[in-house]
């Protein structure tokens, strides 16, 4: 006898749960409000999240920075949309286990994280019968990388195990309760290009490859990469991923019978309809985030206008020395580094907290090091990766920074550092030149770098920071540093300095 089972997947929201284009503000065919009206529970459905759904829109930064709702904002709307489960996602951590607690007790879904230990509201793993008698066994597993970005006071009492190792102990205890169907909501992605196969990272950051090929769920549902992948097989093993910021959303028809389990999922649109109810209650939270986000706070010399990021890494970026500028100034650091996202948003000469928000668009706080040459020179390198020559000779990306996904981010551009890269010499011995205050930095000279936790973690390539000497930690985020300066400021110069000198 044949069974069906038809999942709704989202992950990676972020915050976005308005159909609201926050940079523009305007309407915009996106948001959980919108995916939501797409799903249909006809009794033999599953509708399910991934996580990091609690911080990264202009809006969750209002609501958790002046709202006194806070997290029963996010748990209202998932309830109105009527979630089964939920998983956790990295930044789901980042305004501490008291506010994480309040979303889950108020959350009608089921939170399954069977690596997180100490939390209130969650379960390793559940069983549920659907109408037509198909018992579906479920577990939730998130990156084991929390501790490495989390701030140490936002996660203190918690347990973090490996993804893999706690996927593998609950696939084993839901085979004992007979199921007819595994599904494993994992917060990861792949650590292998989907197409290919090849290994992109072994830092085990994600895990989402081995376990299609080592473990034997039926599906297993990724995000954290925000990489749109549909109708994939892997090792046997039914995967997809929606991309973030609730665009898209994944739904997946699954078929249990006689010969065995088989899987079709696609990437669907969140479209232009709203679930009513999800409309008329973010109306007037809307309203009033609006009105927080176009408050001017102070003037530039100039506008900061975004540029395509292979510009701004080659000849320089003002918003990120504006960045750099400010995190000098918070941490009275020797030099600072700072990165920027995929989409940036710029400035006006007249700043908004709308601007600032949607423009540093990263949780993140910031840490000073103690750094030398040698450590410094490495971070050059990194980011001089980025850089690749087409056979003409024309400078372009290289796919070290596009596959399996963007991730432009992982440039970083320094400040109070001026270096010199040859991009026509091989990886690892670009860096001709690294001057500090006008000379050529010595090997035994100790300078102290501000950067921010993710990548003092060593995130994006940068292993070798999380061995450096942590000199100064500031919890405040960088978004707020920010927003206090200007501030403060009212009337701001911004650095001019082009601080990278390209060779090619």
């Amino acid at each position: 006898m044949e069974r069906k089972l038809t999942i709704f997947f989202t992950s990676d929201s972020h915050g976005y749960f308005a159909p609201t284009d926050y940079a523009r503000s305007c309407r915009a065919d996106t948001g959980l409000s919108n995916c939501a009206a797409n799903f249909q529970n006809d009794g033999n459905t599953l509708v399910i999240d991934g996580g990091d759904t609690l911080q990264g829109s202009p809006f969750t930064y209002w609501l958790y920075s002046r709202s006194q709702a806070r997290s029963l904002v996010p748990a209202r709307l998932l309830n109105l949309a009527g979630y089964d489960f939920i998983t956790l996602g990295n930044h789901d951590f980042n305004y501490g286990i008291r506010e994480l607690e309040r979303y889950l007790d108020a959350l009608d879904a089921r939170c399954l994280c069977a690596n997180v230990r100490g939390l209130r509201g969650v379960e390793p793993y559940a069983v549920v019968t659907l109408e037509n008698g198909l018992r579906v066994g479920l577990t939730g597993v998130t990156s084991h990388f929390v501790p490495r970005w989390e701030k140490p006071e936002n996660i203190e009492g918690l347990t973090f195990t490996d993804a893999f190792d706690a996927a593998r102990e609950a696939l084993a205890a839901l085979k004992k309760q007979r199921v007819d169907l595994t599904v494993c909501i994992y917060h990861g992605g792949f650590e292998n290009d989907v197409e290919s196969g090849r290994l992109l990272s072994d830092s085990g950051e994600n895990q989402g490859w081995r376990m299609c090929q080592e473990l034997d769920f039926d599906v297993l549902l990724t995000g954290h990469q925000h990489m749109a992948l549909e109708n994939r097989c892997i090792g046997g093993t039914f995967t997809c991923q929606p991309p973030d910021k609730a665009r898209q959303y994944i739904q997946m028809d699954v078929r249990v019978g006689s010969d065995g389990v088989s899987a079709v999922s696609r990437l669907c649109p969140a479209g232009d309809r709203t679930v009513p109810e999800m409309a008329e209650y973010l109306a007037p939270l809307e309203e009033e985030t609006a009105r927080f986000l176009d408050t001017p706070l102070g003037h530039l010399d100039r506008a900061l206008p975004p540029r395509e990021p292979l510009d701004m890494a080659a000849n320089g970026s003002f918003i990120a020395n504006f960045f750099n500028q400010v995190q000098l100034d918070a941490s009275g650091a020797d030099i600072s580094a700072t990165c920027l996202g995929s989409d940036v948003k710029g400035f006006a000469q007249d700043v908004t907290v709308r601007d600032i928000v949607a423009t540093y668009i990263f949780p993140n706080t910031l840490k000073t090091l103690r750094v030398d040459r040698a450590v410094l020179k490495a971070a050059l390198e990194r980011s001089a990766e980025y850089f690749d020559l087409d056979e003409t000779g024309a400078l372009r990306v290289s796919e070290r920074f596009l596959k399996p996904l963007p991730q432009h981010y992982n440039f970083d551009y320094f400040t109070g550092l001026e270096a010199t890269v040859d991009v026509r010499r091989a990886v690892g011995d670009r860096v001709v030149s690294i001057r500090y205050q006008g000379e050529e930095l010595p090997d035994d000279r100790i300078l102290s770098l501000c950067l921010n936790n993710y990548r003092a973690a060593g995130s994006g390539g940068y292993p070798f920071y999380a061995d450096c000497e942590i000199l100064r930690e500031q919890p405040e985020e960088i978004s707020e540093m920010i927003i206090r300066y200007v501030d403060r400021e009212r009337d701001i110069t911004v650095d001019p300095t082009q601080w990278l000198h390209l060779i090619y």
